[in-house]
């Protein structure tokens, strides 16, 4: 089973920022388990620390803001996405300015600071958000769209189009994330000639210059109106006759605005506090519509709490009903459980198929047949058991036996022609015999029940 991930040892990075165009330095820590990305402004006492989640995003001007309260961080996802690619759920970020530097536009020196920085695994198990079904946000003024879709791994495909004769469209795609460092975290951010006395005046770029952009000249302009733009930026003056790209420094990649637009799309969706299983389309994306896709993505892991392991009943299952015999001392009719799908080192999933002929349904309820619930606490407790007796040698010598039940909560009826998918994750490592672990059962994608066990291992005389 994959676990969490955090930082082998922190690092630090200095440069502009790209509002405030102050020098800033920013320091990588690593973090404990379950604590997810959060940034802290050392340069103010005693202030929040602000969590990166898609509800904390107060503007999207020119990058992405965090904020906590009158606490705000800007320009945070190129940082996002370089962490997120790399695996990492858990990470401090400490910053003495309102935003975290631009650097030269892209995720590249946080992708390759933390390759020297190292990675190590962490105990808990890491926490995917599996998409089961098509999520959509759309902006109907703009044309722009993000759809993302279910499947088994993470993957991206980015459609960008502009009015302009040198960038009408482009196409990037990411289908492994391993792939991130090497062919995407070096893709510079990019801006339109036509479009900088307008962000100069909102104080969008004061650190932005040729070497933390790419500049694009894409509709005619008088040289001395571009001689009053590179003066404002306090750069040399530039003499351009054709339409194009006015940086020294050539293209990355041929595709490289497409491949940054990307980047600021893992970054955003980020923010949902998990990695993702499923494939984003993105047509036009831009960090509003993003954050968009990140709310609702939040919104759904609200509303379902917990989500339902995927069950294939074609798939071979990881222990038989004659290898749970074995194991279990229960028989007819108090065996509940009929496979294990999936085992790791601290979780289990079993499943039991519901039928008409459950012996409990004569008297429970004849007109009405519902599997009472503390039928549903054992299966579950059955299925803990086998997880139990699946860590030690010679596991037919022991026995399971119950210590304490708590928290149990029987949200939704279980009737015939059900199939029940059993997940129990233990809560702490096995001590003296003693293991405790947190169970669920779901019918299809809904929790109908859920309890906390303690439960003992011995060894049969």
């Amino acid at each position: 089973m994959e676990k969490q991930k955090t930082l082998a040892s922190e690092f630090s990075l200095s440069g502009k920022g790209l509002h405030t165009g102050l020098n800033i330095n920013v320091t990588f820590k690593p973090a404990p388990e379950n604590h997810g990305y959060k940034i802290k402004r050392i340069d103010l006492e005693e202030q929040p620390i602000i969590e990166a989640l898609a509800e904390n995003v107060t503007n999207t001007q020119r990058g992405t803001v965090l904020s906590k309260g009158d606490v705000r961080v800007s320009t945070v996802e190129h940082a996002l996405a370089a962490l997120y690619a790399w695996g990492i759920d858990n990470c401090l970020i400490e910053v003495d300015a309102p935003e975290i530097p631009i650097l030269d536009g892209s995720a590249r020196f946080f992708s390759e600071s933390i390759e020297k920085a190292g990675i190590i695994e962490q105990k808990a198990p890491k926490d995917y958000y599996i998409v089961r079904h098509k999520i959509e946000v759309k902006d109907e003024k703009t044309g722009s769209s993000l759809i993302i879709l279910p499947d088994d791994r993470f993957s991206i495909n980015v459609l960008i189009e502009f009015d302009s004769p040198v960038l009408p469209n482009q196409y990037a795609s990411l289908t492994n994330i391993n792939e991130f460092p090497e062919k995407i975290s070096a893709s510079r951010t990019f801006v339109f000639l036509r479009e900088i006395e307008t962000l100069l005046q909102n104080n969008l770029i004061k650190g932005g210059d040729l070497d933390n952009a790419i500049v694009i000249y894409d509709q005619k302009m008088e040289q001395s109106e571009m001689d009053r733009i590179a003066d404002i930026l306090e750069l040399p003056h530039i003499n351009v006759k054709e339409f194009g790209y006015v940086n020294d420094k050539p293209l990355v990649f041929p595709n490289e605005p497409a491949r940054h637009k990307l980047i600021d799309v893992i970054g955003d969706i980020a923010l949902i506090g998990k990695p993702i299983k499923g494939h984003i389309i993105a047509t036009r994306p831009g960090h509003k519509i993003n954050n968009q896709l990140a709310r609702l993505i939040r919104k759904d892991i609200k509303l379902t709490d917990v989500q339902a392991p995927i069950y294939d009943p074609t798939g071979i299952p990881v222990m038989d009903i004659n290898r749970i015999r074995e194991l279990l001392p229960h028989r007819y009719p108090f065996l509940l459980v009929d496979k294990i799908v999936e085992i790791g080192g601290d979780y289990i999933v079993g499943i039991k198929n519901v039928t008409v002929n459950e012996p409990f349904f004569q008297g429970h309820f004849p007109q009405e047949p519902v599997m009472p619930g503390v039928l549903l606490v054992e299966a579950m407790a059955q299925t803990g058991g086998l997880l139990v007796l699946n860590s030690v040698d010679e596991p037919e010598r022991y026995s399971t036996y119950f210590m304490k039940i708590d928290g149990v909560k029987f949200r939704q009826k279980v009737v015939p022609g059900d199939t029940l998918i059993f997940r129990l994750q233990l809560l702490a490592p096995m001590r003296r015999g003693i293991s405790t672990m947190k169970g669920y059962v779901f019918v299809g994608e809904k929790v109908v029940c859920e309890a906390e066990f303690m439960a003992q291992i011995i060894k049969n005389k």
